[in-house]
């Protein structure tokens, strides 16, 4: 018999031991048994997003939960981060330290939550991160002091969404900023600005298509919230020179070309 038809059937088996145990020993109806199966199934295995090498399952308070009730009696969604991004975070680590790859791993760990329905605390990044909740707290106040909005849980509560870092990368390079200048200012390696970038460029163009954000969301394998974002960007940034500056872009990546960070050489 084939390995992988033993393995389900060894799985079956279990499942029907739980549902009878559930059903006979507990009282339970089948329809209640079944559904406490799943939902065993769900918050132990997950819901079928596998972390890969670098990432974790957390679960985190829902973004739509209300505010003002314990965390033991907040709805929570399965988040899956990314706490290691590998040659990108090794690339700021060697050129900007570890305080600034910490601070690049916040704001990535906040956007990944948002996209996947859930919110995160400073306490929650401080056990993904493995430092201290005062760690935490001293990063985001420097960073939002230069301007970076954090989507933290209170943050969320108090002003709303806002934009996650990557929108704001991107509303910054079409207006001017290049690579390098965002590379200073961001602390975020080049390999991570050029993927927004291109990722950016698809979502425009196949918006010009016709796509709906759904759609979009799908063919570039990102989520929906983040497409919009984007194209929120698109829309806000209309001037001449974000307009010239974005045709030049496409048209690279129409030839199949790696873009440019958006500024003419020897203009700065």
């Amino acid at each position: 018999m084939d390995e992988r038809v033993r393995e389900r059937q060894a799985a079956k088996s279990v499942e029907q031991h739980f549902v009878r145990l559930l059903t006979q020993d507990f009282c339970f109806s089948l329809r209640i048994a079944e559904e406490v199966l799943k939902e065993a199934q769900t918050s132990l295995l997950g819901e079928g997003r596998e972390a890969k090498t670098g990432q974790i399952r957390v679960y985190l308070s829902k973004r739509k939960a209300g505010h003002g009730q314990p965390v033991s009696q907040t709805a929570s969604q399965e988040v899956v981060w990314t706490v290691n991004a590998g040659q990108e975070d090794q690339e700021v680590l060697e050129k900007e330290g570890r305080v600034a790859l910490r601070q690049v791993r916040i704001q990535r760990l906040l956007d990944e939550a948002l996209e996947q329905g859930g919110v995160a605390s400073q306490e929650d990044l401080a056990s993904a991160l493995n430092v201290g909740v005062r760690t935490i707290k001293r990063d985001c106040q420097q960073m939002e002091a230069a301007g970076i909005y954090l989507p933290t849980r209170g943050n969320l509560h108090g002003i709303g969404r806002g934009q996650t870092h990557k929108a704001q990368i991107i509303g910054r390079w079409l207006r001017g900023e290049t690579y390098d200048q965002l590379m200073r200012s961001t602390r975020h390696s080049s390999t991570s600005i050029r993927r927004y970038v291109q990722s950016f460029l698809r979502v425009v163009e196949l918006h010009r298509e016709g796509f709906e954000s759904s759609q979009i969301a799908h063919l570039v394998q990102s989520g929906e919230a983040l497409v919009r974002e984007y194209l929120t960007v698109y829309e806000e940034n209309d001037s001449p020179a974000c307009r010239t500056r974005l045709e030049e872009q496409l048209e690279r990546l129409q030839r199949g070309e790696t873009p440019l960070d958006g500024v003419k050489r020897g203009v700065r």
